[in-house]
């Protein structure tokens, strides 16, 4: 049995029969209580009814950006215009707890990696990209809203050998003031570069990246319904689909 995670988290129980789950991943300052509301909403739609939702809880650390105040956050960040140093200790130790999170699902609830999404929303959305890209499990599927891809001068030599057959959904704000739409760029190349293919036309597979007009660093209906359909694919209610 596997040992219980170290990470405390919220709950949501699927509507009927558990075969999937979607870990979802707050962002800095947030806990998982923030993201409920969102999963609420998701479960009442009968095409997510099999699913459980995870929504972990970050430890609370001095922030350097934020003028050294603790608050939840998944790693420290230096400066919010990312253009220092980043904490890859922090980023690595909250990568395993995640981990430990999929491992979990997969060895106390039988639920095999591939019904499995991993996902978050700005620094929880970096720390999706990291564990689910460079973790020991192939998930389903991994999202990213208004984040980036952290340790980029190094991703390509940590990456796991399945992340190049990942399916991954990334969602920007074209107004983000944090996290600029170059750096959203960046990632996005890095992340073809490893050999996710451009999802054409809005279809289902590989890298389906979008910007949302106007939207800020938060999210918005569209993007949210986008996210929906993605999940949905990822990890279908009929599994021999």
């Amino acid at each position: 049995m596997a040992v219980a995670p170290i990470l405390k988290f919220l709950t949501v129980p699927p509507t009927t029969k558990h075969t999937a789950t979607v870990i979802f991943v707050h962002g800095l300052g947030d806990t998982g209580h923030g993201w409920r509301p969102i999963a609420d909403m998701f479960k009442v739609d009968p095409a997510l009814a099999h699913v459980k939702w995870v929504l972990p809880h970050s430890p609370v650390r001095s922030v350097e950006a934020n003028l050294g105040i603790s608050m939840p956050s998944w790693f420290d960040i230096y400066s919010f215009g990312f253009n220092t140093n980043e904490d890859e200790d922090g980023m690595h130790k909250s990568a395993a707890l995640l981990h430990d999170l999929i491992k979990y699902e997969v060895e106390s609830n039988g639920i095999d990696p591939s019904r499995i999404v991993l996902g978050g929303f700005s620094q929880g959305g970096t720390m999706s990209l990291l564990t689910g890209l460079t973790g020991e499990y192939p998930v389903g599927g991994v999202a990213c809203l208004s984040g980036w891809l952290p340790i980029r001068n190094k991703f390509k030599e940590i990456a796991s050998p399945h992340a190049a057959s990942t399916h991954v959904f990334y969602g920007h704000g074209s107004a983000d003031p944090l996290v600029r739409m170059q750096q959203f760029e960046d990632s996005a190349k890095i992340l073809v570069d490893l050999g996710i293919p451009r999802s054409t036309n809005g279809e289902f597979g590989g890298l389906y990246y979008h910007v949302y007009e106007g939207m800020g660093h938060c999210t918005v209906q569209k993007e949210l319904d986008d996210l929906k359909r993605f999940i949905e694919k990822c990890i279908p209610a009929d599994t021999s689909k």
